[in-house]
């Protein structure tokens, strides 16, 4: 038919991929693929400017780290662009595992720089260094032990396939959700005794909570009491990764510039305002 583009010897795992009558599929593929794009352009801008930092024409400290945190950021939301694929292709032994990892490590990552910039505005005293990147890695490298047992008890120790409940996926992201709560709190206070801290940074994490509880109660209960169950699953994941994934590409790159500014009095280092802007 007119609205049937995917051939009729296409494996019905790949039917959201090219069926115009389900049209959130091709729109999460337009979208998430203009996200990717546009984050791994951004991903590769910071990575010269760190060559350049680090290098004969810059020097080594907050900036190179700066540069560091920022390039892990971004690699995230790079990813978070990436998995909606593994959503819209139907659940197989090889999407299960890519979901079940990808999905927390890459959140968890993005939430653990939040969360370390946060920190590192807080506390800063001069130069910042390493320790931000550093932190962020190390927040995130819990949420890549939670996946990995989980994986390692499932497939391994059980020999069973790969397979989750909805209620079982959310529970594999409680560390995430904790991440994401404690950055939008200590967020929400600074704002309230600094003014180097701009609106337009707590948004980005109150809509990424928005998101997430809206898409978590669909799959727990929305979903079940409006009987689209287990239909609307994958579609409702897919579209919070790809509005997740615009929110943070387009709420926090371009203002990490802000995070130049350690108030005590006076805004301490010029210098670094002008590297962050380098965003913009």
């Amino acid at each position: 038919s007119l609205f049937d583009c995917c051939g009729g010897d296409l494996n019905p795992e790949f039917y959201f991929l090219c069926d115009l009558r389900s049209a959130w599929g091709i729109v999460v593929q337009v979208l998430t693929a203009l996200g990717f794009l546009i984050s791994l352009g951004l991903l590769l801008a910071v990575l010269v400017r760190w060559m350049c930092v680090c290098g004969p024409c810059g020097r080594r400290g907050v900036r190179g780290a700066a540069c560091a945190s920022t390039a892990l950021f971004l690699l995230a939301v790079a990813g978070i662009f990436a998995l909606p694929y593994s959503f819209v292709v139907g659940l197989t032994e090889q999407t299960c595992p890519v979901r079940v990892f990808l999905f927390g490590v890459l959140f968890g990552l993005a939430f653990a720089c939040l969360l370390a910039r946060v920190l590192a505005v807080r506390g800063c005293r001069g130069r910042r260094g390493w320790t931000e990147p550093g932190l962020a890695l190390a927040l995130a490298l819990v949420q890549v032990v939670i996946a990995v047992e989980w994986l390692l008890v499932v497939m391994v120790r059980d020999r069973g396939p790969c397979s989750y409940s909805q209620e079982e996926f959310i529970m594999l992201l409680i560390y995430v959700m904790v991440l994401l709560a404690v950055a939008t709190m200590l967020s929400l206070r600074f704002l309230c005794n600094s003014a180097s801290y701009r609106l337009v940074d707590i948004l980005t994490l109150l809509l990424s909570v928005a998101i997430w509880v809206v898409w978590i109660t669909l799959l727990t209960r929305g979903n079940r009491e409006l009987g689209h169950r287990p239909s609307w699953d994958d579609p409702v994941i897919s579209i919070a990764l790809t509005a997740n994934g615009w929110v943070l590409l387009l709420g926090v790159p371009c203002t990490w510039y802000l995070f130049g500014y350690c108030q005590d009095g006076t805004h301490h280092a010029s210098k670094n305002a002008n590297y962050y802007s380098f965003l913009l």
